[in-house]
């Protein structure tokens, strides 16, 4: 179903690219033997899922319960959902009813969550892998101590699937990634031999992001949960992890006021997000101005520096490419992707399940 276009400011999706970033992932990893399971939050799109696994996903990584019910919900059915889940009441009724449709993973940090999670779920077949702290220092154990950790999972009745990381510290200029690949890469080494040395097998040792994927030990990772490259963002340009003509989507804006010689554009941080990273250079990037930059962003305008270009006319629209994809995706309820020249919206059904 195609439809008209919608009032700017909207996210925009190219088709074509999309489909080249996903497939070229899928050959990536089946040339390496890793398995990709990739991190739905970036897109919360059942569609854009489908493509995944249709190019030979082996699952996919969620960040919520929420994002996970909405993914079963379309018909996904092995899902990890890739942080330390504090397992109550509530929140195990709910694991407990995704288990009945779907192949169900948690992550574990602790012994005592290990432990609570099994008292929880032992009987619904939820497995858990264990995370360590590779070096982002946000979650996970020390890797040393992964062995303790799985071992109180299994003897509270749940089946250890192996051991995971985030390198999320692989956000960073000037040699950062690879540091950050091979820092992953030490870690797990380290929490699957504590493992192993505890009697139990480490079926999957995942980890992997979008900027360090290039830089992966596939000797050392099975899996890999990159989530970004489906569509990149200003931020994978910046870090040079992938180039503009692989970005896939656009928030589409229009100027609405050249005041004082200024470009300023109706996409505010209510439409691209307000993440900045430190070594970012903008609020955000135009795809077709290379070197221009947003230098000031408030809720629904962004002022541009075109650095030397022709200014535009007032009514002409621009392609911004958001700092951070995945917030500017959980700020929309659609997105339109563009296909032979028409629009079609794909709705963002996990927008807002942010637990």
């Amino acid at each position: 179903m195609t439809a008209p276009p919608p009032p700017t400011p909207y996210l925009r999706v190219d088709l074509d690219r999309l489909r080249r970033n996903v497939r070229r992932t899928a050959d990536w990893a089946a040339q390496h033997g890793v398995a990709l399971r990739p991190h739905v939050k970036t897109h919360k799109s059942p569609e854009i899922a489908r493509l995944q696994l249709a190019e030979g996903a082996a699952g996919i990584s969620v960040a919520t319960l929420g994002e996970a019910e909405v993914f079963v919900q379309h018909g996904c059915d092995d899902l990890f959902v890739a942080y330390p889940v504090h397992v109550d009441e509530r929140s195990a009724e709910r694991l407990r009813s995704l288990a009945e449709r779907a192949r169900v993973a948690i992550g574990v940090d602790s012994v005592d969550a290990a432990a609570r999670a099994g008292l929880h779920l032992a009987p619904y077949g939820v497995e858990v892998l264990v995370e360590v702290d590779s070096g982002h220092h946000r979650t996970g154990c020390p890797p040393e101590e992964a062995g303790a950790v799985a071992v109180a999972a299994a003897h509270a009745g749940l089946t250890v699937r192996g051991v995971f990381t985030f390198p999320g510290h692989s956000y960073a200029p000037d040699g950062g990634r690879a540091a950050a690949a091979a820092g992953e890469a030490r870690a797990l080494t380290t929490a699957r031999a504590a493992v192993e040395q505890e009697g139990l097998e480490v079926p999957v040792v995942s980890g992997g992001s979008t900027p360090s994927l290039a830089d992966l030990d596939t000797g050392v990772l099975t899996e890999a949960r990159p989530g970004v490259y489906v569509f990149g963002d200003a931020q994978q340009w910046e870090l040079g992890a992938m180039p503009p003509e692989s970005v896939a989507l656009t928030c589409r804006a229009t100027v609405v006021s050249l005041a004082g010689g200024r470009v300023v554009l109706d996409a505010g941080s209510k439409a691209l997000g307000a993440d900045r990273a430190a070594y970012s250079t903008g609020a955000g990037r135009l795809l077709d101005h290379p070197d221009a930059r947003i230098v000031q962003l408030s809720e629904h305008h962004a002022v541009v520096d075109l650095a030397g270009a022709p200014l535009p006319r007032l009514g002409d629209q621009l392609d911004v490419v958001p700092n951070h994809c995945c917030s500017a995706v959980n700020l929309a309820d659609d997105l339109w992707v563009e296909e032979d020249d028409a629009l079609r919206p794909w709705p963002v059904a996990a927008r807002g399940r942010n637990g």
